[in-house]
């Protein structure tokens, strides 16, 4: 692989020093880092308090090497992560046509870069398969035919897109008017997790996520996307720290100790990775209920306070 085949890296950071610093320093670890354009999206402080995290993290970004380039984009006033990845994700596609997106709590294995641009490579002309995950659930030990199958819901901790996916990617509510009963049932896996939910909380303007659309325009063209039979990427984040993740143990997940093989396998979804998931979904509701009510506990507690303020 040359620099100039190999897909560039969009990192998105905000306020977390220490997480961003493992994030960088595992992804240097990847041999083809040394060829790789990385650019690091910074993220404006929302608030007075996050000034001093915001600004360590950007003192240490002028410090990163390893890479074959580095570029920082400090925003000026705050995005929010949702309109800072799509803003970075939608600049690197126009640019170079595909892109390598990470979040400032992510580990990775070093085989991830490789990975990843083999996966961009092997499926560039397939537009049935619009993302490319370098992160699996920790479903089980499962046995497959491959070291990577298909799914119809993407996963976001470290992936890969096309610009000509990418294309089809709106954060607009109005795609939740091509679902039909037996479509929402099947967006849920069976209902066993609630996407459905977070495009109605979204369309209520109660979260402002990004994600959940990118799944959904994905589902209503029938689009697949890449897993790695094992996880290539470790989320660091679900320890109370995250804008939008709570604590919890239910994604700790071990990373591969070994190149996978990316080779091409028929354009259909995985029935066994399928029924593998929703057994784990089945399995991880409770911790999720859990961890959903202590963090709106929270919220609520935060506004109170400052109205009583």
């Amino acid at each position: 692989m040359s620099a100039s085949t190999l897909a560039p890296v969009a990192l998105f950071v905000y306020n977390r020093p220490e997480h961003t610093r493992q994030t960088i320093e595992a992804l240097a670890s990847n041999p083809e880092a040394a060829l790789t354009r990385l650019y690091v999206f910074s993220d404006a402080a929302k608030s007075d308090d996050a000034v001093p995290a915001v600004a360590a993290i950007r003192s240490y970004l002028r410090t990163i090497e390893g890479f074959g380039h580095v570029e920082v984009v400090e925003r000026d006033v705050n995005f929010g992560l949702a309109r800072s990845i799509i803003d970075g994700v939608t600049r690197l596609c126009q640019d170079y046509g595909r892109v390598i997106v990470l979040e400032d709590d992510l580990v990775t294995s070093p085989y991830f870069l490789r990975y990843m641009n083999d996966a961009l490579d092997l499926y560039a002309d397939e537009e049935r398969v619009m993302h490319v995950s370098g992160s699996a659930y920790p479903i089980g030990p499962f046995s497959w035919h491959a070291d990577t199958y298909f799914l119809r819901v993407p996963l976001c901790w470290g992936w890969g897109t096309w610009g000509r996916a990418w294309d089809k990617f709106e954060k607009d509510p109005a795609v939740m008017q091509k679902f039909d009963t037996a479509m929402i049932k099947s967006f849920n896996f069976d209902d066993t997790y609630n996407y459905w939910q977070q495009l109605e909380l979204n369309q209520a303007g109660k979260i402002n996520t990004w994600f959940v659309f990118w799944y959904a325009q994905i589902f209503v063209r029938k689009g697949l996307a890449l897993f790695p039979a094992v996880s290539l990427v470790r989320n660091i984040g679900h320890d109370g720290t995250g804008v939008h993740c709570g604590e919890t143990t239910v994604y700790d997940m071990e990373l591969s100790t070994k190149r996978l093989s990316v080779l091409k396998i028929p354009l259909e979804e995985s029935t066994k990775a399928f029924v593998a998931h929703k057994k784990y979904f089945r399995k991880i509701s409770p911790s999720l209920a859990r961890r959903i009510f202590t963090r709106t506990r929270r919220l609520l507690s935060g506004l109170r306070a400052s109205i009583n303020g």
